[in-house]
């Protein structure tokens, strides 16, 4: 997952059937005000964790330069909570009584007055201001400036082997302002971006699965390899399609018509019109239509090589790829970040919401809690919830690194997965059998275990952990109304408050058991071509849960379902749901995989390996709610069930 300035972020989800890294996404929910002296009001959080006194290096020198955003509160921040909440509750009598995007900025949003009052301010203290929105004025100026407007010391802090600014104390803003600031980003310097949550192949360079596959789960079984868990297993599937996933999860007749869906992440692959087109018509999806698929991108792209710009184009195909292929008849807008900071896809997040560009926003991009900050979350969670009293529902993926520990060392979720009001998809390993039926689904969380040199037995089997759905209980998001009497007492104070659990829901993620992606990349000859391979993560569970949702919402007449989540666990405990745990079957499972060992042909040799389901770190997918797939994955009723006024 990918984050922004001052905070960046990578794409979330993407496992390729290569096993390469995984990124995730990150948020947490608004502070309140800290104190600060009686003719000035403090911003919760402005004061990172790790500027400590023992990492203290001296003040920043007056001169240097301090570019930042000031958020704006708006007129009613509590008032807006309430009425997100209100409209995205199944049980309340305003639920579905959605605002237009100019009744919800009328509503809830700065004033002029206040934008006047706050710019005023901001010149008052030496700053330039160099650009205002509805949702933040920008600044810049010297580190002298910087102080005098907020309140506090700027001093250089070592953090890892880098050294960073930020505040010495809580940054504050003057209590004359009567509460018009939400929050101030940029003072901290140092990068917050995001992650895609994907394991994607070098964009430069093609990626090709190597074989042999099952066409479906299991109809291909590996029998001159060794055993595994005392039978032999099948050799992974080429990777599904849309098809396969539609029959899985339920889709019926329902094609997501006059639905619309976003999906957000930075850049923009330069071929995506190109590539979902020939990727539909080699795989049965339906055409586009003229206009179905657009694009809204930003006038300049920053930061494109700490970013990995190219990086992300993988991911914007495999999310429209992956919208069109479950609802085939959804309009799809793509709207890009001009880099991987938060700021900036802040930005695209806000442009949906400003513009109301779709009811279902898909996001495939994150990072991990330890690197989310109360004020962007702030920031994050205000976006949220304007989209919320509009009908806008957002879905994130959960990230593609189990509990953390693996990754960080520390036991910890995801961001924005975390936010409270979003909802986040966790990841499946999905088995569809013959005739595309249903088989069953484990929590997506794999051990690998290489072929010994004398092809006879697997080595150190069952393996190494390599990647999983992100899960668990977050330490800085407080539990949610809706997930009250659904998620077990055990996780939600797993960390000794009452807290939000994540995933909500899941879908297929595991590469294993993955999504064939066509993309065009650079071939071995040096040409561009169309090609295709096998992918997963959950940044693939995120753009087909969000395809599950356009067919439910078109079943209830094209309504908006908004933000979901009240939905989802007012469902809880129906046949609706597929209840996904680590055993769906008596003997645990695994696939027999071949990878070329440079990635696109044999010429390097191959490599051969067992991946085991089911087995995600410390995470446990079992009967009921579990912190790997939430309540579960959509079943046959799932989408239809919107239709009859649930």
């Amino acid at each position: 997952m990918r984050s922004i300035r001052g905070s960046r972020r990578t794409r979330a989800g993407l496992s390729l059937a290569a096993a390469l890294p995984l990124l995730a996404g990150a948020i947490a929910l608004a502070a309140p005000a800290a104190q600060a002296d009686s003719g000035r009001a403090g911003l919760a959080g402005t004061k990172p964790l790790w500027a400590t006194g023992t990492a203290d290096k001296g003040a920043t020198a007056d001169g240097n330069k301090v570019t930042a955003r000031v958020y704006l509160a708006g007129r009613d921040a509590a008032g807006l909570a309430a009425y997100a909440r209100a409209v995205s509750d199944p049980s309340s009598a305003s639920y579905g009584t959605y605002l237009s995007a100019k009744q919800a900025q009328d509503r809830f949003g700065a004033t002029k007055a206040q934008i006047s009052e706050v710019t005023k301010w901001l010149r008052s203290s030496g700053l330039t201001v160099t650009g205002t929105t509805q949702h933040y004025i920008s600044v810049s100026g010297d580190v002298a400036a910087a102080e005098k407007a907020f309140g506090t010391q700027l001093h250089n802090y070592a953090k890892g082997k880098h050294t960073y600014r930020a505040p010495s104390g809580t940054a504050s803003v003057p209590r004359s302002l009567d509460g018009a600031v939400l929050t101030v980003t940029g003072l901290d310097s140092a990068p917050h971006k995001a992650d895609h949550q994907d394991e994607l192949p070098p964009p430069d360079a093609v990626f090709r699965n190597a074989g042999p596959f099952s066409s479906y789960y299991g109809s291909n079984v590996a029998e001159k390899l060794p055993s595994a868990y005392g039978k032999k297993v099948p050799y992974a599937v080429k990777g599904y399609t849309g098809k396969q996933l539609r029959a899985a999860y339920g889709a019926g007749k329902a094609t997501g018509k006059g639905v619309r869906v976003a999906i957000t992440d930075a850049y923009a692959s330069p071929t995506i019109a190109k590539d979902a087109a020939t990727y539909a018509a080699k795989h049965g999806d339906a055409k586009y239509a003229k206009g179905q698929l657009k694009q809204v991108l930003p006038a300049d792209y920053t930061k494109t090589e700490e970013c990995g710009a190219a990086g992300w184009y993988g991911e914007e195909t495999l999310d429209v790829e992956a919208v069109h292929a479950v609802a085939p008849k959804a309009d799809i807008t793509y709207v890009g970040a001009s880099s991987c900071y938060d700021d900036d896809l802040l930005d695209s997040l806000a442009t949906i919401v400003d513009k109301h560009l779709a009811d279902i926003v898909s996001n495939s991009w994150g990072d991990i809690e330890a690197n989310q900050t109360p004020q962007l979350a702030a920031a994050y969670d205000q976006v949220f919830q304007l989209g919320a009293v509009q009908g806008i529902g957002f879905y994130f993926s959960s990230g593609d690194n189990g509990d953390e520990v693996a990754n960080t060392g520390v036991k910890q979720v995801d961001t924005p997965a975390n936010s409270a009001w979003v909802t986040a998809v966790g990841g499946t390993s999905l088995a569809v059998g013959k005739g595309d039926k249903y088989q069953w689904e484990t929590g997506w969380g794999t051990l690998k275990s290489d072929l010994a040199a004398d092809g006879k037995s697997w080595t150190d089997f069952p393996g190494a952990y390599t990647s999983g759905a992100g899960g668990g209980t977050s330490r800085t998001v407080a539990q949610p109304f809706y997930q009250r009497g659904v998620v077990p007492n055990s996780l939600a104070h797993a960390n000794g408050g009452l807290n939000r659990v994540v995933p909500d829901i899941s879908a297929i993620a595991d590469p294993n058991t993955g999504f064939l992606v066509g993309q065009t990349q650079t071939l071995p000859d040096g040409s561009l071509g169309y090609d295709e391979y096998r992918i997963g993560g959950t940044s693939l569970a995120a753009p087909v849960i969000a395809g599950v949702q356009a067919l439910a919402q078109q079943t209830r007449g094209g309504r908006a379902i908004g933000f979901a989540n009240p939905a989802i666990y007012d469902r809880y405990g129906s046949r609706i749901y597929h209840d996904v745990t680590d055993h769906p079957v008596k003997s645990d499972l695994a696939v027999a995989r071949v990878d070329f060992a440079n990635g696109f042909d044999a010429t390097e040799g191959l490599l051969t390996s067992v991946r085991s389901l089911g087995k995600d770190a410390s995470l446990k997918a079992v009967r009921g709610y579990d912190d790997v797939t939430g309540v579960g994955s959509p079943a046959p009723g799932y989408v239809t069930s919107y239709g009859r006024g649930r």
